[in-house]
Order: C-alpha cells, then structure tokens, then sequence
C-alpha cells in the first residue's frame, strides 16, 4: 500500500487505463471488490498509486451497478448509539443470511440508521441507504407496529394488564391501545404503533412494575428472528417493512 505523493494518481483513473475502460465503469470494478494492488482487494477508487504496482482485475469482476442496501442488526444492551454501527463488518455478518450478498465497504456509504434506540435497549436495529426503507420508517413510522420483550420485576396491581392494554395520553395526545401478553412470570411482551423503550418504562411504571430490560423484537412485518446479539444480516428482497 502507498501513502500519498504528489507523483501518485487515483486508482480508478489508472485501472481506467491499464483496462481501457470508462472511469465510471472503473469505480464499479473497485467498489464491487474486483481489483487487487499488490495482491490487496482494495474497493476505494481514491486510493493512490504510482503507477509502479501490480493491479488487477479478479476473475468474476463485473460492471453491475451496486444496488443500495439495508442492514438488520441485533443491538447488544448498553451499547450507545454512536458506537452501535462499528458492529457492522464483514465477521459479524450472521452466518444465516441467505441474501447471497458480499459485505463491502460500499454498503457503509451514506448507510443510515433509522429508530434508534436507547443505549440501555437491545434488539432490532434498521440501517439502510433505500430513499423507500428511509420513508417508511421516517415519515411512516408511527402506521409500523413494533413488538418489544419486557424483562419486569415488581407486584403488578389488579387489572394492571387491561390498564397496559389501554390507550394513554403520550407526549400530549393519545396512543394507540397496545397489545399486551404475559410470557412468563417476569416477561411482558408489547406491541403497538408509536412504540418506545421510553413508553414502555412509563406504561410499567402505571402498573406497579419496573423494567429490568427492554428488547425490540420486530419492526413491522420484519422480525429480527434468531439473529444473534451484535450480528447482522441483508434484507432480502422479498421482505417489506
């Protein structure tokens, strides 16, 4: 690898060259992982050098347009949402994923995360560059159901999960009823529209309980399965939101 020198030039430019090519279609070689310097895949098309190192082209290396992506991912508890998309790299990609897609540094370009959630929170994590994956959970978030699984401790009050199941006034309207069912002795689980771990710790707190811990388990008709915690996976083509 080479450091920058007034000598050196961009790597599209000189696989432009040496494989008589557009710069445009040179960009899509690099950016889809399909050219070498030294022997090294190196996918950013400013990258420099000199003119003096081997670069090829590896077998299979195309010229089909990288198609924008979304990323699901299972936040581990206490993670802050600054550091939550370091997680996103080629080892941690689940071992499940059946999208067929490679990981590349291409898919962290103007990759947004949508929903966030709170550090203390874990569970499902959306991140895309699709303008529609970006409408759908910006603009239309509050028509998508979330389910969430509730660790709780405490001695709910009588007829506390008919109170749970009502409508309340949040953030100075009122919300949709919510569905909610006990799992087991300390596990609620919680579905809704307009859904938050903040929401969820209030409507608790009605009922006598406290939250122990908070996990997003579904996001509209994508549930985050057996993804396991800090792994992530490629929507598939077929799923919607």
């Amino acid at each position: 690898m080479v450091a920058f020198m007034s000598d050196s030039i961009r790597l599209a430019k000189r696989v432009a060259e040496l494989f008589n090519c557009s710069r445009g279609e040179a960009i899509l070689y690099i950016e889809g992982a399909g050219v070498t310097v030294d022997g090294i895949v190196v996918e950013e098309p400013g990258f420099r050098v000199t003119g003096q190192e081997q670069i090829a082209l590896l077998p299979g290396a195309d010229l089909t347009p990288i198609e924008d992506v979304t990323i699901l991912l299972h936040k581990p508890a206490g993670m802050s949402v600054a550091d939550v998309a370091e997680l996103i790299v080629a080892e941690n990609q689940a071992v499940e994923d059946r999208s067929g897609l490679r990981f590349l540094k291409r898919h962290l370009k103007e990759l947004v995360m949508l929903d966030p959630l709170e550090n203390a929170a874990s569970g499902l994590l959306v991140f895309t560059q699709d303008w529609r994956v970006k409408r759908k959970l910006v603009d239309d978030l509050s028509r998508v159901e979330q389910e969430f699984v509730v660790e709780v401790s405490g001695q709910i009050i009588e007829d506390g999960l008919q109170l749970l199941n009502q409508s309340i006034n949040f953030n100075g309207k009122p919300s949709a009823p919510a569905k909610v069912s006990w799992q087991n002795e300390t596990r609620l689980r919680f579905a809704r529209k307009e859904l938050s771990p903040r929401l969820i710790t209030l409507l608790c707190a009605r009922v006598g309980l406290s939250v122990v811990s908070i996990k997003r388990i579904r996001i509209g008709r994508i549930p985050m399965a057996a993804l396991a915690v800090g792994q992530w996976r490629y929507l598939m083509g077929y799923e919607k939101l």
